[in-house]
């Protein structure tokens, strides 16, 4: 069996299934770092609540009214996001080796899916800050342990297909952002109430996940999918695969024994070597994350409107100025990459301009963050903060996909699987320091 053989994919059938998927494995993060004003609405004080004004209630002397709850959210919420990530990544290269591709898929997916519909009712459901606060937080840790196994699964699954199948993931990966941004809006634009509001929100979101799980059920069907099934499952190579690791095809008892032993036979490859070939770029892309995580959403979501003056755009500045501008301009500087890769893999560019974005750390600080601790606002007007947001978030977006496009070519070709999985390691880990960094950031402005 050869591609030249392989049918077509009728209607791009499979192609749109795909981008569904890629679009269910960020979503749901999304959603929730999106909707934080409904979050830290419910985690207000409330005079009458005894348990909740002994442990949560918090006035600085700079007029922070706050609860401390309330306050902390943000940081707390990326570092029970981004810690699961990093530490199920790493799992996930044991775990699909004793897990079948269909359950952790179908799995994660029915989680995450059960896991919104929770928060869609919890939203109905009146409940004390404190537990409303700790509930949340278990819901985040499910949703990004789940999510990193489906992500990693997903990409395996990918591996089966052309090369060109892997683009439809990272376009779905990419508008997730922007769509759960989008749909925030049209849910404040509504009128409603923010508790009416955050319903419908949480319920787009449950349909999403639906048809991500309806699409996976229906590719096994799709005659695209299973030529190369097939085609896979018949040609026991030891290139093809090793290539195909951690797809883990669902075959019996001698599978992992045979993929192991045929690992042994391949010329060595050691995670060291390679990581001194590619170091600079796993570091980078380790610090681009960094920043990033550390200032959004932890510093950028508190900064307020200084032209509103009580407007309508005082609701909707932090929904589109930071969440949907972030999202449209990092998927721009995704898809830039598409059509232009400068600077070069060997450049000395590209640390330099990886390393400059450190400047947008006091940027942002210095912006009106509202409350604030130490630093004065230098940037009053919102014009400031939309333009740092653009750089910010399009360099974010470009210089990533460099970086991981880069890592895995400056090696060769039997170790660029294993450079891609280094990689992928550094990027969680960038993403896991970004939160633990934030809550000090925070408390610097």
């Amino acid at each position: 069996m050869t591609a030249i053989n392989a049918p077509r994919d009728k209607y791009n059938a499979v192609w749109i299934i795909f981008f569904i998927l890629g679009l269910g494995t960020l979503l749901p993060w999304n959603f929730f770092m999106t909707a934080t004003m409904y979050f830290t609405e419910r985690l207000k004080d409330s005079p009458s609540d005894v348990l909740t004004n002994q442990t949560a209630n918090a006035t600085s002397q700079d007029g922070d009214t706050r609860s401390v709850l309330e306050s902390k959210f943000n940081n707390v919420m990326t570092l029970c996001a981004m810690v699961p990530l990093l530490i199920f990544t790493c799992l996930n290269s044991f775990i699909h080796q004793r897990i079948p591709q269909k359950l952790r898929i179908s799995g994660s997916l029915t989680v995450i899916f059960v896991v919104f519909l929770l928060t869609a009712v919890i939203v109905k459901v009146d409940m004390a800050p404190l537990p409303f606060f700790t509930l949340t937080m278990i819901k985040i840790v499910c949703i990004n342990s789940f999510g990193a196994i489906l992500q990693g699964s997903l990409f395996g699954l990918a591996g089966i297909l052309p090369a060109s199948y892997t683009t439809p993931i990272m376009s779905g990966q990419g508008l997730a952002g922007a769509f759960a941004a989008f749909s925030m809006i049209c849910a404040l634009a509504s009128g409603s109430k923010l508790q009416d509001s955050a319903f419908g929100y949480f319920i787009t979101a449950c349909v999403v996940i639906l048809m991500a799980i309806g699409s996976y059920i229906a590719l096994p069907k799709m005659e695209f999918f299973q030529y190369y099934m097939e085609s896979n499952r018949s040609r026991p190579s030891a290139d093809e695969e090793n290539k195909m690791d951690l797809l883990k095809k669902e075959s019996p008892e001698k599978r992992p024994v045979v993929n192991l032993m045929e690992d042994e036979t391949k010329p060595s490859v050691s995670v060291f070597n390679i990581f001194k070939q590619i170091w600079v770029m796993a570091l980078s892309v380790c610090f681009i994350f960094t920043v990033t995580i550390g200032t959004f959403p932890a510093v950028t979501v508190d900064v307020k409107s200084t032209v509103a003056n009580g407007g309508a755009w005082d609701i909707y500045f932090i929904p589109v100025s930071c969440f949907l501008l972030f999202n449209m301009m990092d998927w721009a500087g995704r898809s830039l990459t598409a059509v232009c890769m400068w600077p070069g893999k060997d450049s000395i560019w590209l640390p330099v301009l990886v390393g400059l974005r450190v400047v947008f750390i006091p940027l942002f600080m210095l912006c009106n963050v509202q409350p604030r601790n130490y630093l004065p606002v230098l940037f009053h007007h919102d014009a400031w903060y939309i333009v740092f947001m653009i750089f910010f978030s399009f360099s974010n977006g470009y210089l990533a996909s460099l970086c991981m496009c880069f890592g895995p070519k400056k090696v060769a070709q039997h170790e660029a699987e294993t450079a891609g999985a280094i990689m992928a390691f550094f990027l969680s880990l960038g993403l896991a320091l970004g939160a633990a960094v934030s809550f000090a950031f925070r408390a610097i402005v």
